[in-house]
């Protein structure tokens, strides 16, 4: 065995699938090359060594396939305001104990990769004191900096999550004050100090704190920037955040997303 390749813990792996899309209906259903998006997302997360895979839906549509596909489904409540919500119904359920490690892999990511989703939960098992880990990389396009729906996080020394925003932050002063407030349209011209870091919206949770997340207030921050992560550290919890080089492949939000997915796989409907 690689000795540079992490032993993973013993961590279940939960997709999340609600229906209601506005911009694609049915998105979790949608085919990609013969098979329903939420069952190619299931296999990615199959192939990550989860000990358990899990599809958890508002549907009986979407239980109903994934069932058929030999995947465990979990039919949920309707009105989870988020992911985290759905996944600490899950948790309940199942009773699962208080250092359970579970991952959320969101349901519209059909090109997830598998090791991304292993090593967050390794990064969870390494980090006791924290209740939930995700990830992140260096931002190189400028135009990614000002974009609001780009999620940046800033670390602390130990590489645990001081805010999350989609501001551009940390604001770099030397290299960006003197264009303000026209700093954003400089394009390409501008530069991206190394320490600018997109949020890769993947998650490891103890079930421990995925029980408790429902009773936590919804907190000011959380509700201005519109970032359910907020609320764990409003409430003081700790996030460990690991460090990739590289981007993971787009999800799919759109139709023109999922005909670029459908053309990767190498079809079209």
């Amino acid at each position: 065995m690689n000795a540079h390749v992490p032993v993973a813990p013993p961590f279940i792996a939960v997709v999340p699938a609600r229906l209601a899309s506005t911009r694609l209906p049915d998105k979790p259903l949608a085919d990609i090359a013969g098979k329903p998006m939420v069952v190619r997302v299931a296999e990615r997360a199959r192939l990550s060594g989860a000990l358990q895979v899990v599809i958890a839906t508002d549907s009986p549509r979407v239980v109903e396939v994934a069932r058929e596909h030999g995947f465990e489904a979990l039919l949920t409540r309707a009105d989870h305001p988020n992911g985290t919500d759905r996944l600490a119904e899950v948790a309940t359920h199942f009773g699962w104990s208080d250092d359970t490690i579970v991952v959320n892999v969101q349901g519209d990511e059909p090109l997830i990769d598998p090791a991304l989703v292993r090593n967050v939960a390794v990064h969870l098992a390494a980090n006791p004191s924290c209740a939930i880990a995700t990830a992140a990389h260096p931002i190189h396009d400028p135009a990614d900096v000002f974009n609001p729906n780009v999620v940046k996080v800033v670390l602390d020394s130990k590489s645990v999550a001081l805010y999350f925003s989609r501001a551009p932050i940390p604001w770099s002063r030397d290299a960006w004050q003197k264009d303000w407030p026209d700093v954003a349209a400089l394009g390409a011209r501008l530069p991206v100090p190394a320490n600018v870091l997109r949020h890769i919206g993947l998650y490891a949770y103890r079930a421990k704190f995925l029980r408790v997340y429902p009773t936590l207030s919804v907190a000011p921050i959380e509700e201005a920037e519109a970032l359910e992560q907020l609320r764990a550290l409003w409430h003081g919890e700790r996030i460990a955040v690991l460090k990739t080089n590289d981007a993971p492949p787009p999800g799919v939000d759109t139709p023109a997303d999922l005909a670029r997915v459908r053309a990767l796989f190498g079809t079209s409907v």
